[in-house]
């Protein structure tokens, strides 16, 4: 029987949206278990979380501060803030695009995330341990967010949870100088997020990993 060119278009389109799911969703990689530790920086870890829209459910801090959907790159991130400097977001929700507010002013305070805000290529270079935001793309349409592990003279390393099923944690990035501007080289990197210069206290302690929660 000869199918009109409208069932097959739908039959396409029903295959072409399974296959995205699936790409998405699931772990592709079998050498690697969700969950399971892939990395760690300055003693917090990162997991693996197979496909990029996968979720593990939520992990909470013991003072009951959301940490976010494991292992999505911003439970990672807000973990790594939580567990280094016992920094709480004001808005403790919100997918990864939601961290870089375009309206604010370079270096003004994120009010949603306690923490100064710089665009890249807004005359600021990223440091060590700023969160650094990605735009969406095709295949991951809330965003990106990674802490900096190393900078360079040309470069920055990132270090990220759910890069994908055959991401790797850490990342290089190459870091230009243009008219004496720095400007991380990536078409999706927004900018970075920075903690006051006034420390906060550490509040990690006791927090059970997420695999764990």
């Amino acid at each position: 029987m000869k199918l009109s060119k409208g069932k097959v278009a739908l039959t396409l389109l029903a295959l072409l949206s399974g296959a995205y799911w699936a790409a998405t969703h699931l772990s592709s990689n079998w050498g690697r278990a969700v969950g399971e530790p892939v990395d760690v920086f300055n003693g917090v870890a990162v997991y693996y979380n197979g496909g990029v829209q996968n979720v593990e459910g939520r992990n909470l801090a013991p003072d009951g501060y959301n940490l976010g959907l494991r292992y999505q790159c911003v439970e990672f991130v807000k973990r790594y803030y939580y567990q280094r400097f016992g920094h709480k977001m004001p808005q403790d929700k919100g997918h990864a695009r939601d961290f870089f507010q375009s309206r604010l002013a370079n270096g003004a305070l994120n009010p949603e995330r306690g923490l100064l805000q710089y665009r890249n290529g807004g005359g600021d270079a990223p440091r060590a341990e700023d969160l650094i935001v990605f735009a969406p793309w095709v295949f991951n349409r809330y965003g990106h967010v990674a802490i900096v592990s190393r900078t360079g003279p040309d470069f920055i390393e990132i270090i990220q949870q759910n890069p994908g099923p055959f991401g790797e944690a850490r990342e290089r990035l190459p870091l230009l100088m243009e008219q004496g501007v720095p400007r991380v080289d990536h078409p999706r990197a927004l900018g970075w997020l920075r903690r006051a210069p006034q420390a906060s206290a550490p509040a990690g302690e006791g927090l059970e990993p997420a695999g764990k929660a």
